[in-house]
Protein backbone atom coordinates (compact mmCIF):
# COMPACT_ATOMS: atom_id res chain seq x y z
CA UNK A 1 0.00 0.00 0.00
CA UNK A 2 1.60 3.32 -1.07
CA UNK A 3 2.20 5.91 1.65
CA UNK A 4 -0.04 8.90 2.28
CA UNK A 5 2.82 11.40 2.37
CA UNK A 6 2.10 14.45 4.49
CA UNK A 7 -1.51 13.44 5.28
CA UNK A 8 -2.64 14.76 8.65
CA UNK A 9 -5.47 12.86 10.31
CA UNK A 10 -7.33 13.73 13.50
CA UNK A 11 -8.96 11.09 15.66
CA UNK A 12 -11.59 12.73 17.88
CA UNK A 13 -12.39 10.76 21.04
CA UNK A 14 -12.99 10.98 24.76
CA UNK A 15 -13.21 8.52 27.64
CA UNK A 16 -15.07 5.35 26.70
CA UNK A 17 -13.92 5.00 23.08
CA UNK A 18 -13.93 1.42 21.78
CA UNK A 19 -10.26 0.44 22.12
CA UNK A 20 -9.85 -1.29 18.77
CA UNK A 21 -11.68 1.50 16.92
CA UNK A 22 -9.04 4.05 17.89
CA UNK A 23 -5.89 1.96 18.18
CA UNK A 24 -6.33 0.02 14.91
CA UNK A 25 -7.05 3.04 12.65
CA UNK A 26 -4.18 4.89 14.32
CA UNK A 27 -1.87 1.97 13.53
CA UNK A 28 -3.03 1.35 9.97
CA UNK A 29 -3.16 5.01 8.98
CA UNK A 30 0.22 5.68 10.57
CA UNK A 31 1.68 2.64 8.78
CA UNK A 32 0.36 4.12 5.51
CA UNK A 33 2.35 7.30 6.21
CA UNK A 34 -0.20 9.61 7.84
CA UNK A 35 0.53 11.81 10.83
CA UNK A 36 -2.09 11.05 13.50
CA UNK A 37 -3.29 13.54 16.12
CA UNK A 38 -5.50 12.40 18.99
CA UNK A 39 -7.95 15.22 19.72
CA UNK A 40 -10.22 15.35 22.76
CA UNK A 41 -12.20 17.65 25.02
CA UNK A 42 -9.49 17.60 27.68
CA UNK A 43 -5.72 17.26 27.80
CA UNK A 44 -3.89 14.34 29.42
CA UNK A 45 -5.12 10.83 28.78
CA UNK A 46 -8.42 9.31 27.74
CA UNK A 47 -9.39 5.77 28.63
CA UNK A 48 -10.73 3.13 26.26
CA UNK A 49 -13.53 0.65 26.75
CA UNK A 50 -12.37 -2.86 25.86
CA UNK A 51 -15.28 -5.30 25.40
CA UNK A 52 -16.78 -5.20 28.91
CA UNK A 53 -14.44 -3.09 31.05
CA UNK A 54 -12.10 -0.11 30.96
CA UNK A 55 -9.05 -0.70 28.80
CA UNK A 56 -5.83 0.98 27.76
CA UNK A 57 -5.49 4.78 27.81
CA UNK A 58 -4.08 7.00 25.09
CA UNK A 59 -2.41 10.39 25.40
CA UNK A 60 -4.30 13.33 23.95
CA UNK A 61 -2.15 15.34 21.54
CA UNK A 62 -4.43 18.39 21.28
CA UNK A 63 -7.72 19.59 22.68
CA UNK A 64 -10.57 20.78 20.46
CA UNK A 65 -9.69 24.35 21.44
CA UNK A 66 -6.24 23.88 19.90
CA UNK A 67 -7.26 22.61 16.44
CA UNK A 68 -9.22 23.64 13.38
CA UNK A 69 -10.51 21.78 10.35
CA UNK A 70 -7.77 23.38 8.22
CA UNK A 71 -5.14 21.49 10.26
CA UNK A 72 -6.23 18.08 8.93
CA UNK A 73 -6.95 16.09 5.78
CA UNK A 74 -9.32 13.65 7.51
CA UNK A 75 -11.26 13.12 10.72
CA UNK A 76 -11.84 9.68 12.24
CA UNK A 77 -14.55 9.10 14.86
CA UNK A 78 -14.17 5.87 16.86
CA UNK A 79 -17.27 4.39 18.45
CA UNK A 80 -18.14 2.55 21.58
CA UNK A 81 -21.36 3.51 23.33
CA UNK A 82 -19.86 5.92 25.85
CA UNK A 83 -17.49 8.01 23.70
CA UNK A 84 -19.88 9.30 21.00
CA UNK A 85 -22.66 9.77 23.53
CA UNK A 86 -20.41 12.08 25.59
CA UNK A 87 -19.14 13.93 22.50
CA UNK A 88 -22.54 14.53 20.90
CA UNK A 89 -23.65 16.75 23.78
CA UNK A 90 -20.55 18.93 23.47
CA UNK A 91 -21.21 21.87 21.13
CA UNK A 92 -17.51 22.22 20.18
CA UNK A 93 -17.30 18.55 19.14
CA UNK A 94 -20.49 18.68 17.09
CA UNK A 95 -19.38 21.91 15.38
CA UNK A 96 -15.98 20.38 14.55
CA UNK A 97 -17.69 17.35 12.95
CA UNK A 98 -20.14 19.54 11.01
CA UNK A 99 -17.38 21.88 9.81
CA UNK A 100 -15.31 18.89 8.76
CA UNK A 101 -18.22 17.50 6.75
CA UNK A 102 -18.80 20.86 5.09
CA UNK A 103 -15.12 21.10 4.15
CA UNK A 104 -15.45 18.12 1.78
CA UNK A 105 -12.55 16.34 3.48
CA UNK A 106 -12.66 12.70 4.50
CA UNK A 107 -14.88 12.10 7.54
CA UNK A 108 -15.06 8.55 8.91
CA UNK A 109 -17.26 7.17 11.72
CA UNK A 110 -17.55 3.61 12.98
CA UNK A 111 -19.94 1.71 15.25
CA UNK A 112 -21.87 4.20 17.47
CA UNK A 113 -19.88 7.23 16.22
CA UNK A 114 -22.51 8.08 13.58
CA UNK A 115 -24.44 9.53 16.55
CA UNK A 116 -22.09 12.49 16.07
CA UNK A 117 -23.03 12.68 12.37
CA UNK A 118 -26.70 12.68 13.38
CA UNK A 119 -26.14 15.46 15.92
CA UNK A 120 -24.21 17.48 13.32
CA UNK A 121 -27.19 17.04 10.96
CA UNK A 122 -25.10 15.83 8.00
CA UNK A 123 -26.84 12.56 7.07
CA UNK A 124 -29.93 13.66 5.13
CA UNK A 125 -29.92 11.74 1.85
CA UNK A 126 -26.47 10.21 2.54
CA UNK A 127 -25.72 6.50 2.41
CA UNK A 128 -24.44 5.26 5.77
CA UNK A 129 -24.15 2.29 8.10
CA UNK A 130 -23.52 1.86 11.81
CA UNK A 131 -23.75 -0.56 14.69
CA UNK A 132 -27.10 -2.33 14.31
CA UNK A 133 -28.68 -0.80 17.43
CA UNK A 134 -28.51 2.76 16.07
CA UNK A 135 -29.61 2.15 12.46
CA UNK A 136 -33.11 3.44 13.27
CA UNK A 137 -31.44 6.64 14.51
CA UNK A 138 -29.65 6.94 11.15
CA UNK A 139 -32.88 6.36 9.25
CA UNK A 140 -34.71 8.95 11.37
CA UNK A 141 -31.91 11.44 10.60
CA UNK A 142 -32.57 10.96 6.88
CA UNK A 143 -29.74 8.57 6.00
CA UNK A 144 -30.09 5.86 3.39
CA UNK A 145 -29.13 2.98 5.67
CA UNK A 146 -27.13 0.07 4.31
CA UNK A 147 -25.75 -3.06 5.96
CA UNK A 148 -22.18 -3.34 4.69
CA UNK A 149 -18.70 -3.44 6.21
CA UNK A 150 -18.02 0.02 4.85
CA UNK A 151 -20.26 2.59 3.17
CA UNK A 152 -18.82 5.65 1.46
CA UNK A 153 -20.80 8.64 0.20
CA UNK A 154 -18.52 11.38 -1.17
CA UNK A 155 -15.76 10.84 1.41
CA UNK A 156 -18.27 10.31 4.25
CA UNK A 157 -17.24 6.85 5.46
CA UNK A 158 -19.16 4.70 7.93
CA UNK A 159 -18.67 1.16 9.22
CA UNK A 160 -20.59 -1.16 11.54
CA UNK A 161 -18.23 -2.54 14.18
CA UNK A 162 -14.66 -3.66 15.01
CA UNK A 163 -14.93 -6.60 12.59
CA UNK A 164 -15.02 -4.03 9.76
CA UNK A 165 -11.83 -2.17 10.76
CA UNK A 166 -9.67 -3.38 7.85
CA UNK A 167 -12.26 -2.26 5.28
CA UNK A 168 -12.84 0.99 7.22
CA UNK A 169 -9.14 1.87 7.30
CA UNK A 170 -8.56 0.92 3.65
CA UNK A 171 -11.44 3.20 2.59
CA UNK A 172 -10.06 6.09 4.68
CA UNK A 173 -6.68 5.70 2.98
CA UNK A 174 -8.32 5.59 -0.46
CA UNK A 175 -10.44 8.68 0.18
CA UNK A 176 -7.58 10.72 1.68
CA UNK A 177 -5.54 9.95 -1.43
CA UNK A 178 -8.42 11.18 -3.62
CA UNK A 179 -8.54 14.49 -1.76
CA UNK A 180 -11.36 16.91 -1.05
CA UNK A 181 -14.85 16.18 -2.40
CA UNK A 182 -17.55 18.63 -3.39
CA UNK A 183 -20.62 17.61 -1.42
CA UNK A 184 -23.89 18.47 -3.09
Amino acid sequence: MPAMENAKIAILATDGFEKSELFEPRRQLSDAGAEITIVSLKSGEIKSWDKDDWGESVTVDKTLDQVSVSDFDALVLPGGQINPDLLRVEEKAVKFVKDFFESGKTLAAICHAPWLLIEADVLKGRKATSYKSIRTDLKNAGAVVQDASVVCDEALITSRNPDDLDDFCAKIIEEVREGRHERV
